[in-house]
C-alpha cells in the first residue's frame, strides 16, 4: 500500500520503500525510516509498502508493484528513492535502470547521516571507512560518489570509465584508515588501562539513537554535549567524571546510538569507540519509554552490546521521557531497572543510588600477603590494579591496592581478614 503526503520545495523529495516479509514490523520500520530521511535532509512525498514473502532478487519489488512506484516517479518529481532494507548492487542498478530515479537503500542512508555528524578525526575516518566498504561492491552503473561532498544523499559517481582506477584507489585507501584507527585503538587501549590502573571506574551509556544519552550525560555532568530532537544527533564518544553520593567519582562515558538492522560495516568502523562499553564496570541501558517501540528498543542495543561481547557486564535498564510515557504503570521496576525524565531531572537520586548499589563490589581496596615464591601474582597485581603500598616484610610481600572485584577471586587465599579491608 502507499501513503502520500504533500510535497514541499525541499531540494530532494523521496519515496520510501519497504517489503513486509513478516521478519519484523515493516510500517514501524518504515515510519523509522522517513525521520532517518528527515534527519538528512529529504522530504517524504510517500511511502510505499509490498506484502511478499521476501524481496524480489532482481528488483526487490515486484513487477505490479515496481510499475506502481514508477507511475509515481514520473507523475512527480521525485529526486530519490530510498529502500528499507540493504539492496545488492544489481538491485539497486536494476532499479535505478527501471525507474531512472537514484536509488540507494537503509544503510547508505545511515551512513550519510553519519558523515553529516561526525565531529572528530576519529569519528570522520571511521565513517569514511564504512562508507568505502559498503560502496565498493556497488562501483557500476550510475556509480556512488566518494567523497560525499556535494549533490546530496547517495549522490552518484563518474562513472565508468574511472570504475578501474576507483576500485584500486578505494582499496588503498581503506588500508590506510584502517592503519590510522589501529593506532587510535592503540591509544584508546592505553588510556582504559591507565584507567584501570588507577582504579577509574567507567559506567558507559547504551541505547537506541534519539533515546536521550546526551541529555542524560549533560543532566549529570554539565558536559555541554549536542542534544537535539533527531536520530544520530552526537556520534563521538563523550567522558565526564560524576561524583557519585557515596562519595565516589565514576567515568560517565556517551556511546553512539544504536538502530534496528545497524549497518555492519559502520559496527565494525566503531568498534574501538565501542570498545569503551566493553571495558565499561557498568552499562546504562537508556530507552525512549514514551516510544511504543520501546521493547524492541532496549532488545535491539542488547544484541548490538551482545555483538561487541560485553552481554556479561552488569546492566540497569533506565527509563527515560517517563513523564511522556502514560503507561508507566507497566513497567516493573526492580533492581535493575529506573525511571527517569533526564530534561526534567527526575528520578535522578534513585538513579544515581543504584549506580553505588550496582558497582559496591566492583572494586575494593584490599591487603594481601603474598609469599615470596609467588612474586608473578605480585606483578599481575600491579599490572592489574593500583597499588597503595608495598612493602617486603619477612613474612611475605604485602601489598595494599584497589582491585577489580572479579580478579580479586583468583586471590582470595591471600587477601587478609575482612576487618582489614575498606570498600571503595
Amino acid at each position: 500500500m502507499a501513503q502520500f503526503f504533500e510535497n514541499s520545495t525541499a531540494p530532494e523529495v523521496c519515496i520510501l520503500v519497504g517489503a513486509d516479509t513478516g521478519e519484523y514490523d515493516a510500517y514501524a520500520s518504515i515510519d523509522e525510516l522517513e525521520e532517518l530521511a528527515s534527519t538528512a535532509g529529504a522530504t517524504v512525498f510517500a511511502k510505499l509498502i509490498q506484502k511478499r514473502d521476501k524481496p524480489d532478487n532482481a528488483t526487490f519489488l515486484g513487477e505490479g508493484k515496481l510499475w506502481e512506484l514508477k507511475n509515481i516517479c514520473d507523475n512527480n518529481e521525485i529526486d530519490l528513492l530510498i529502500f528499507d532494507g540493504e539492496l545488492t548492487p544489481s538491485q539497486q542498478r536494476n532499479i535505478e535502470k527501471f525507474t531512472d530515479i537514484r536509488t540507494i537503500d537503509r544503510t547508505m542512508l545511515i551512513l550519510d547521516i553519519f558523515a553529516l555528524n561526525a565531529r572528530t578525526g576519529e569519528g570522520k575516518l571511521q565513517v569514511e571507512l564504512a562508507q568505502l566498504k559498503y560502496s565498493l561492491p556497488r562501483l557500476g552503473g550510475k556509480g556512488t560518489e566518494m567523497s560525499r561532498l556535494g549533490g546530496g544523499i547517495g549522490t552518484r559517481g563518474p562513472g565508468e570509465s574511472k570504475l578501474e582506477s576507483d576500485r584500486r584507489h578505494i582499496h588503498r585507501r581503506i588500508n590506510a584508515l584502517e592503519q590510522q584507527l589501529k593506532t587510535l585503538s592503540k591509544r584508546r587501549k592505553l588510556l582504559r588501562e591507565r584507567r584501570k590502573k588507577n582504579a577509574v571506574t567507567t559506567v558507559a551509556i547504551v541505547g537506541y539513537t534519539n533515546a536521550g544519552k546526551s541529555t542524560l550525560l549533560n543532566a549529570l555532568t554539565n558536559a555541554g554535549v549536542l542534544a537535539e530532537n533527531k536520530l544520530f544527533a552526537t556520534l563521538d564518544p563523550t567522558s565526564r567524571a560524576l561524583k557519585l553520593p557515596d562519595g565516589r567519582t565514576v567515568l560517565l562515558v556517551d556511546t553512539v546510538g544504536f538502530i534496528s538492522r545497524l549497518p555492519h560495516d559502520l559496527v565494525e568502523a566503531f568498534k574501538s569507540t565501542l570498545e569503551e562499553v566493553v571495558y565499561a564496570d557498568l552499562i546504562l541501558n537508556i530507552c525512549d519509554a514514551s516510544d511504543p517501540a520501546f521493547e524492541e528498543h532496549l532488545s535491539v542495543t542488547k544484541r548490538v552490546v551482545a555483538e561487541l561481547g560485553a552481554s556479561d557486564k552488569p546492566m540497569l535498564t533506565v527509563y527515560n521521557k517517563c513523564d511522556k510515557a502514560p503507561n508507566l504503570r507497566f513497567f516493573g521496576e526492580t533492581g535493575n531497572d529506573v525511571r527517569i525524565s533526564a530534561l526534567k531531572q527526575i528520578g535522578f537520586d534513585n538513579l544515581l543510588d543504584k549506580i553505588c548499589a550496582s558497582l559496591e563490589n566492583t572494586r575494593r581496596k584490599v591487603k594481601i600477603l603474598l609469599p615470596y615464591s609467588d612474586g608473578a601474582t605480585a606483578s599481575v597485581i600491579r599490572k592489574e590494579g593500583a597499588v597503595v603500598c608495598e612493602e617486603y616484610r619477612e613474612d611475605g610481600i604485602y601489598i595494599e591496592a584497589v582491585l577489580d572485584g572479579r580478579f580479586l577471586n583468583t586471590i582470595e587465599k591471600y587477601i587478609l581478614p575482612e576487618e582489614d579491608e575498606k570498600e571503595i
